[in-house]
């Protein structure tokens, strides 16, 4: 394990590949951890430098005392990149990850090669909505939200045709600090890009799941269609795409990253 020190947290990291290479940085989704890329990483690894981190509050990163925002956790990546000595990297994140993705193209562009948002939203949900679940998981734990979590993250076929690949995705939901997943809650119920995405001006891929309830194709027109010049890929997934759908999302990005 590789931990590295950004401001108030120690992170949990991973790197796979030749570090002489170009670096990709692969940013995960609420309520998982860095494990969630072991698909594209695999693939990644062969022409890059894969840099993976458990975001703060999750994993094995620790959540920090400071309250959490959209640019705590994008200043997170920045650091990161710092302690590791990386000047640029590309970038993939996924819905939470998408957003701190988002945040880096806006207010970081300088440390960005390529970006990809997947599964993501300038804004996703509500304030309300955001706000519920923290009080939700501080007051009861992970067990509720866990038990509505594969609905939302996967379809029906893939539930029935990988049972044991989402069981594992859920009992690492489950074993998520509380406290750390509910400070992300309180980060993007405040989090709203939508009057800053159109100053983006890296090379842009954004994926959308076709069966995403969270994140749904619409959103991510609207991020194709404001910033400039962006590219959008379709899957057959929900909205953890990556994995229900690991071998094209997998192609889509190799593609995006070799042209």
């Amino acid at each position: 394990m590789t931990f590295v020190q950004v401001d108030d947290v120690r992170l949990h990291v991973r790197t796979d590949g030749d570090p002489a290479r170009p670096c990709i940085v692969l940013s995960n989704s609420l309520g998982t951890d860095l494990s969630m890329w072991d698909p594209q990483a695999a693939v990644l690894a062969r022409d890059y430098h894969v840099v993976r981190y458990d975001t703060r509050g999750h994993g094995l990163s620790e959540r920090g005392t400071a309250p959490v925002t959209l640019e705590r956790l994008g200043r997170d990546v920045v650091g990161l990149l710092d302690a590791l000595e990386i000047q640029r990297a590309h970038f993939c994140g996924i819905s939470m990850g998408g957003m701190i993705g988002q945040w880096l193209g806006i207010h970081a562009p300088q440390r960005l090669g390529k970006l990809v948002l997947a599964n993501t939203a300038a804004r996703i949900g509500t304030v309300e909505g955001w706000t519920s679940r923290a009080d939700l998981v501080r007051r009861a734990g992970m067990a509720d939200v866990a038990d509505g979590a594969a609905a939302r993250w996967f379809t029906p076929a893939f539930r029935a045709r990988s049972p044991g690949l989402v069981d594992a995705m859920l009992v690492r939901l489950r074993e998520q600090d509380p406290q750390g997943y509910a400070a992300c809650c309180d980060a993007l119920a405040q989090a709203d890009l939508r009057a800053g995405i159109a100053a983006i001006r890296c090379p842009t891929l954004v994926i959308a799941g076709r069966a995403d309830p969270v994140t749904t194709v619409a959103d991510a027109r609207v991020l194709a269609e404001t910033i400039a010049d962006a590219a959008l890929a379709e899957v057959d997934a929900s909205h953890i795409s990556n994995i229900e759908a690991d071998h094209p999302f997998s192609e889509h990005l190799r593609r995006f990253l070799a042209a």
